[in-house]
């Protein structure tokens, strides 16, 4: 019998999608350190050291689900590898009107329209800070994802991201710049090579801890705007990129439950699978692949195409914790 699938998932399906994210966060962020003390003993064929971080396993967290980095000690206790905490915005932002995430069992997916709600970078930071002199900072690399406040012009986007970075610079193992949600107006327009250039070029003059900063695109890109992203990666000397975000192609869906917003999971794999292999043929960056991972076999898929990590979110929605250690085991019976 799977619990997760067959009792917890049921009833937590009952409930508003947002609300019962609230609930599932706020009983992680307390038992956290407890869960963190029986976490599974880590096993060293699975190990991978990728832009020079140690990863114990090579499946994370992706961002979005730990916004404001509350559970940070619980995601270790869960099994995972890595957790990527945000998307965090220089200023506190209550995000877009809700109802804003729809679950669509059917399609095994979610489409989300929440718009970087978070507390913005100073409190997070404050949070991080205690939880660092608590002694329940885990000890699986933490990743920090940044995106551009709502109500920052476009043309002011660099400096507000970089508010962000150097407020949390010293928390995160590695950061991501987000500049392909679909959540936050115009912010996808920082994809094109003009104002990814300068974003990326003041964040790495001001990486004076040298962390990996990385750079996460959008499913919906043409190939000749993913050729001049990595042209940009490989002159800045971004660590990796993240591919991908959401897509705002809902064609894969029943009509009647499109709505807008950036869809996830099931639909999403082939796209986000076809992209990795695009980067991986033409550049050696390395890739965290997000997208559709809903079981070991979509995970097995992202690593043949090139990824170095995975991600899940929509994926450890719909089949609960448990899809860790599966993915884990697939990789172990490889050899």
């Amino acid at each position: 019998m799977n619990l997760y699938k067959e009792v917890i998932r049921p009833f937590l399906f009952l409930g508003d999608p947002e609300k019962v994210h609230h609930l599932a966060m706020d009983a992680l962020a307390l038992t956290g350190p407890l869960l963190r003390r029986f976490a599974p003993k880590p096993d060293p064929r699975l190990e991978r050291t990728v832009f020079g971080l140690r990863f114990p396993n090579p499946v994370g967290l992706a961002a979005g689900f730990d916004k404001n980095g509350v559970a940070l000690p619980a995601w270790e206790g869960l099994g995972f590898g890595f957790a990527e905490i945000g998307t965090i915005t220089a200023r506190s932002q209550p995000g877009n009107p809700k109802p804003r995430i729809f679950r669509i069992p059917q399609s095994r997916a979610l489409i989300n329209r929440l718009g970087f709600n978070n507390d913005g970078c100073d409190l997070v930071a404050s949070r991080l800070q205690r939880l660092k002199e608590s002694g329940h900072w885990p000890t699986v690399p933490v990743g920090i994802n940044l995106g551009k406040s709502k109500v920052t012009p476009l043309a002011e986007a660099t400096a507000d991201y970089l508010l962000s970075f150097e407020r949390l610079q010293h928390f995160g193992d590695y950061f991501v710049l987000n500049v392909s949600s679909p959540n936050t107006p115009g912010l996808r327009n920082l994809q094109d090579r003009a104002a990814l250039d300068e974003l990326l070029g003041h964040v790495q003059r001001r990486n004076t801890s040298g962390r990996p900063v990385l750079v996460k695109i959008a499913p919906d890109l043409q190939w000749e705007a993913i050729e001049e992203i990595l042209a940009l990666v490989e002159e800045h000397k971004i660590a990796g990129i993240i591919a991908t975000n959401t897509t705002i192609d809902h064609t894969s869906i029943p009509e009647a439950q499109r709505t807008q917003g950036g869809l996830s999971g099931a639909p999403l794999q082939a796209r986000s699978t076809e992209i990795i292999r695009f980067i991986t043929k033409h550049s050696k960056v390395p890739v965290i692949a997000v997208g559709g991972i809903m079981n070991a076999d979509a995970a097995l898929e992202k690593f043949d195409a090139g990824a170095a990590l995975v991600q899940l979110y929509t994926g450890y929605i719909y089949e609960g914790p448990g899809l860790i250690g599966k993915i884990c085991q697939a990789l172990l019976q490889r050899g």
